[in-house]
């Protein structure tokens, strides 16, 4: 009985504020924009949006971000609508979370809580659960308080304080070895991922890239029927899924559907999440998808871009996806849109649309920018062996009697170098 009336309060929803604060001048579509979506994150992570507030300031307070007339209106909206919870659209200092719990007496979080407590419930494997653990332990542990001092018995840390230590101290330093602990246990995962993609290696690589929500794990269902789970939710799916299909020419390849990113996405998550963005990282091309139905698809891309570009990824041979065609009311669209980006298609995963024609590209693409090489490296020559597996892709090592021959896959812009090191033993 207790356990039934326990589940119930759980799946009661807090009963949330949520709240964009910026300097005027700044572009206010955009703000409301980003409001919009923080109340879809919020939703999404289990909270009942009551109100939504707006404020421009000439300048946001640093003690409490609200003005203080709005501080007040807000006291007032918590106490008469029974609010629970109060979420800001962008990252608070952990002074500001403090002084405006004991300003407003409910919790107090912001757009990075929100994105780590979805994360948290969406996870599912082992991987993912390390990863959203050490993105929130790097969260928290700059805005400890008393409220978590919990943590020593979750953690079965040290029990006891030091002479004239602070239980805060206390939890910060098992926060700090728990931090250490799942670093090096996704090293080990990040070790056994990189084995089992050196078994796949010679097979031509696509990763999926884009905003959350644009439709990946769809087009990845329908182009190797791989069953993704699919659901109209931000962060739907953590875990990198893998599949292998056929390109035109018969040639097996493989596609991985990564995590989806989104505008302020915590900079520990995106280094939590390394291991699981290896897929991209290590693929021969990417597939960047955008759902070409959003009013700010342009500001999508930006943000998808500028996430590449953090992995160091940007520069790698890119497909512009453009899906939900079938939600267009303006087909010329597609014209002005195709001249923008070369190499572009538009599709509609859901319903099948171009995606023959999406094939296609994607072969083309990997023939234009990848070819095999083979070498014959005499025996005398062995200290080049080391440069070629740190530097290239290497499919098959043969020995014979007198040499070492090689097939190896180079990237179109690496061609050149590689020719001049390796050039008089270059068979093809």
């Amino acid at each position: 009985m207790i356990l039934e009336k326990q589940n119930k309060l759980e799946e009661k929803r807090e009963r949330a504020i949520a709240c964009s604060v910026k300097v005027k001048g700044s572009n206010r579509e955009e703000a409301l924009e980003d409001l919009d979506e923080l109340v879809f994150l919020a939703e999404t992570a289990g909270a009942e949006i009551i109100h939504k507030i707006y404020q421009e300031l000439p300048k946001i307070s640093s003690a409490t971000v609200l003005g203080k007339g709005k501080l007040e209106e807000v006291k007032q909206i918590v106490k008469e609508d029974n609010i629970s919870l109060i979420i800001f659209d962008d990252n608070l200092s952990p002074a500001q979370v403090s002084n405006l719990e004991k300003e407003l007496s409910i919790k107090v979080t912001d757009r990075s809580g929100i994105i780590l407590d979805i994360f948290a419930t969406r996870a599912r494997t082992n991987e993912a659960k390390t990863q959203v653990e050490l993105a929130q332990l790097q969260y928290i542990l700059p805005r400890l308080t008393r409220m978590w001092t919990h943590l020593s018995k979750q953690y079965g840390g040290i029990g006891t304080r030091g002479p004239g230590e602070t239980q805060i101290e206390t939890d910060r330093r098992i926060i700090r070895l728990r931090i250490q602990n799942l670093k090096e246990k996704l090293k080990e995962i990040e070790l056994q991922k990189k084995e089992q993609r050196k078994k796949r290696s010679e097979m031509p690589k696509f990763a999926l890239v884009g905003y959350t929500n644009v439709g990946k794990s769809t087009l990845i269902n329908t182009i190797t029927n791989a069953g993704v789970y699919v659901e109209d939710k931000l962060f739907a799916t953590l875990d990198t899924t893998v599949r292998q299909f056929s390109l035109p020419s018969g040639q097996k390849a493989l596609i991985s559907d990564t995590v989806g990113f989104i505008k302020k996405l915590p900079h520990n998550l995106v280094a939590s999440f390394k291991s699981t963005l290896m897929e991209a990282m290590e693929a021969d091309v990417l597939l960047h998808v955008i759902d070409v139905s959003h009013k700010l698809f342009r500001e999508q891309i930006q943000t998808v871009n500028k996430t590449l570009e953090e992995l160091k990824i940007n520069e790698k041979p890119t497909i512009m996806v453009f899906n939900k065609v079938d939600m267009l009311d303006d087909i010329t669209i597609h014209r002005a849109l195709k001249q923008e980006f070369a190499d572009s298609i538009f599709i509609s995963a859901k319903r099948g649309i171009n995606i023959e024609s999406l094939l296609e590209l994607m072969q083309e693409k990997y023939n234009r920018f990848h070819n095999i090489f083979e070498v014959n490296l005499p025996y005398e020559k062995s200290e080049l062996v080391s440069h070629l597996y740190d530097n290239y892709e290497v499919h098959e090592r043969v020995d014979t009697e007198t040499s070492m021959v090689f097939k190896v896959k180079i990237q179109a812009e690496k061609e050149k170098y590689f020719e001049n090191i390796f050039g008089k033993y270059i068979t093809k």
